[in-house]
């Protein structure tokens, strides 16, 4: 339908481009910021000079389950939420809780570089589509190829953190992130599968394009 036409739907796409946008610039700055603290002050104090922030602009993503569940956007509720929620639990009950033995740590910066990176892109690609006015090819290339490589870095970063945290985490809390742990493999493949099956589907239609 044409959000010319209907107030309703263009006030939603109009939300939903700031936000977006909100989000690319949020994560644009943890990424600059994560690029000047390791140069300049090492690994281990790239927490005091970031992880705040972050964990701020990654709780703003619950909105995005909010999103899904309201049907303003067509991602999968599941796979949202599953996303989000491993998100929150490494920067609320991980690094938050457990600074010491994970926040020096070179894979805390490792994890950022890979979720700022991601997060800079995705944004990024709902911003341009959600104008209506076509994504330009790099940014879609970007979207649907750097998470080959950017999520076996995060998810590897993630769980070396969850391990750290449940060395010094009281019991019953270190048996949850023993637990996560044991959940991580699956849970990685599904949103790994889910964005092949994303690429698939998206390069199948730019070589359609090409042809017509």
């Amino acid at each position: 339908m044409d959000t010319r036409f209907n107030p309703n739907r263009r006030l939603q796409t109009q939300y939903l481009i700031g936000y977006n946008l909100i989000c690319a610039v949020l994560w644009t700055a943890i990424l600059g910021r994560v690029i000047l603290l390791v140069p300049l002050v090492g690994f281990g104090n790239v927490y005091g000079g970031v992880g705040e922030f972050t964990k701020w602009t990654q709780t703003l993503a619950l909105l995005e389950v909010v999103h899904s569940a309201l049907g303003l956007v067509r991602s999968p509720l599941l796979t949202t939420i599953m996303q989000v929620s491993s998100r929150l639990l490494l920067i609320w009950a991980v690094v938050n809780r457990y600074p010491s033995p994970t926040a020096p740590s070179p894979f805390y910066s490792f994890m950022l570089f890979a979720w700022s990176i991601s997060e800079v892109i995705r944004y990024s690609y709902f911003v341009w589509n959600l104008q209506g006015n076509g994504v330009p090819g790099f940014v879609t290339w970007l979207r649907y190829n750097t998470f080959y490589v950017l999520y076996p870095i995060g998810i590897f970063s993630e769980c070396i953190l969850v391990w750290k945290a449940s060395t010094t985490a009281e019991r019953p809390l270190q048996l949850v992130f023993w637990g996560v742990l044991g959940i991580y493999v699956p849970g990685s493949y599904i949103l790994f599968t889910h964005m092949i099956a994303q690429r698939r589907k998206v390069m199948r239609g730019k070589a359609v394009d090409r042809r017509n």
